[in-house]
């Protein structure tokens, strides 16, 4: 990301969109806006799997949506930790809404414009109503997980060498266990947004990996660095 900072401000360049398939955990929104601050406004955008799909991208159907992101504070208190999940900030947008006011008949749809879930509603005499149904961030949770010690899982694979034997391999990354979670159902829609108090056995440097699943199924995901005395 700093690369394509420096190309930018080489080339006198003020905006740029970033795209991909995911993206590493340490862009931060702090990172973002200090970037943005210095003269060059990246944001981050998904490739969506539609890109695949030969017919949507024929009629125009697909669409790049923001990465969001999310929030947590950490209370330490001796070896164990609560955290708390304090925002998360999406941008997503689906549809053009001037466009689908003007092609929709007498009716309702519900949108998503930037970060907001809409419901429009077009009357017979085609006046046009419109109701924000996301009255806050919660409204974009549906489940969120946590993993207090993600680093001490890691990834194995197994693969054959060259001499047709099979062996184990770490692919470089961790593997995320479920260690608290909180999650809505029908009988009890209602999230808690502060987590059980987890307690570490011993002191140490840890890396705790927060997952926000959304109400559209895309996770989230943040690596919280703690020192444990």
């Amino acid at each position: 990301m700093v690369e394509i900072f420096e190309e930018c401000r080489k080339n006198l360049y003020t905006q740029v969109d970033v795209l991909g398939f995911e993206f590493e955990m340490g862009l931060t929104p702090q990172f973002i806006q200090e970037l943005k601050e210095k003269g060059v406004s990246i944001t981050l955008k998904y490739i969506p799997k539609d890109v695949f799909d030969k017919r949507a991208v024929e009629k125009g159907q697909v669409k790049f949506f923001d990465v969001a992101y999310l929030n947590t504070k950490e209370k330490i208190n001796g070896k164990s930790i609560t955290i708390e999940l304090t925002d998360f900030v999406t941008h997503y947008t689906q549809d053009d809404i001037e466009e689908l006011q003007q092609s929709m008949r007498a009716g309702s749809k519900v949108v998503i414009e930037d970060g907001q879930i809409i419901k429009v509603e077009k009357d017979k005499n085609g006046i046009i109503t419109k109701t924000i149904l996301t009255k806050d961030w919660h409204d974009w949770i549906d489940y969120w997980a946590i993993d207090f010690n993600y680093e001490d899982k890691k990834e194995i694979i197994k693969i054959k060498n060259e001499s047709g034997e099979t062996e184990e391999r770490w692919t470089g990354n961790y593997l995320f266990e479920n260690e608290w979670q909180s999650f809505r159902t029908k009988k009890n829609p209602t999230l808690e947004f502060t987590s059980i108090a987890y307690e570490y056995k011993k002191a140490g440097k840890y890396k705790v990996m927060v997952k926000v699943v959304d109400i559209l199924g895309i996770d989230t995901s943040k690596i919280i660095e703690v020192h444990i005395k």
